[in-house]
């Protein structure tokens, strides 16, 4: 059967080499060992998220400073090191050279002491606390080691735990209860994880998984471009450097915001 002129080479794949150096945007460039601690630590996936227990901190009508510090640290432990050091345990996606012991100990350390930090504002804050404590704790072992089959390592349980459930629980550590407004601004956190992860797992795959990438786009004008897997990777990174630094500065916006009145 002859092959149809119309149609175009899939999507298959480039040489390794044309792949973006590094796992990820953020983790390129100086010693092997420093970019194994930027890949593990997601500083600019860590900032955003730690930006929404910013912003769910100052949507009460008087912030306690001592507490959101608390809980920033507390999120910083389980999230930024706990949950990313299991993450990398679970198969390596990352591909670092981190000694094992090393991922194990900052798990247990981190974690150990997230769940200490909110021990502690059980006494100021009340019992309701524990229920959240736990609910994280379930969600950073849940999702990164991909417990009960991988059901809860999916796009809405990303969603909802990396961006609602720090807005809420910062609202909940200031103020004790949970307003409707606090809902809103949780799901417009969840709705920019989600985005987070449209964009961050096909760039993912192309820097971490992709052999090869090739094809070509036709313009109107006859012209060609070639597809390469810089071309497929740079405006979903664009958008996720621009993401990442938006909702930080949104949340020390609303941060200083607080602090002068």
């Amino acid at each position: 059967m002859a092959a149809d002129p119309g149609r175009r080479p899939p999507l298959t794949a480039a040489k390794a080499a044309d792949r973006p150096a590094g796992p990820a945007w953020y983790a390129e460039g100086g010693p092997s060992w420093w970019r194994d601690v930027r890949a593990v630590l997601h500083p600019p996936y860590t900032a955003w998220h730690l930006a929404y227990v910013v912003i769910g901190g100052v949507l009460v009508r008087r912030v306690d400073w001592a507490v959101l510090g608390a809980t920033v640290l507390a999120f910083f432990l389980a999230v930024g090191v706990a949950a990313h050091a299991l993450d990398e345990l679970h198969g390596r996606p990352l591909s670092t050279r981190l000694p094992r012991e090393v991922l194990v100990g900052a798990t247990v350390v981190s974690l150990g002491g997230a769940v200490a930090i909110g021990c502690v504002g059980v006494a100021t804050i009340g019992l309701g606390l524990l229920a959240f404590i736990g609910l994280g704790v379930f969600l950073v072992l849940g999702y990164n080691l991909e417990l009960f089959g991988g059901r809860l390592h999916s796009d809405l349980v990303f969603a909802l735990a990396w961006g609602a459930f720090p807005v809420v629980v910062a609202a909940y550590a200031e103020d004790r209860r949970l307003r409707w407004p606090v809902l809103v601004v949780a799901a417009g956190a969840a709705l920019l994880s989600a985005c987070q992860r449209v964009l961050s797992t096909p760039a993912r795959e192309v820097r971490r998984k992709a052999v090869a990438v090739e094809g070509e786009i036709v313009l109107r004008d006859g012209s060609t471009r070639s597809i390469d897997a810089a071309l497929l990777v740079e405006p979903l990174e664009r958008a996720l450097r621009l993401l990442s630094w938006a909702v930080t500065t949104l949340a020390v916006g609303l941060l200083l915001a607080r602090a002068v009145r």
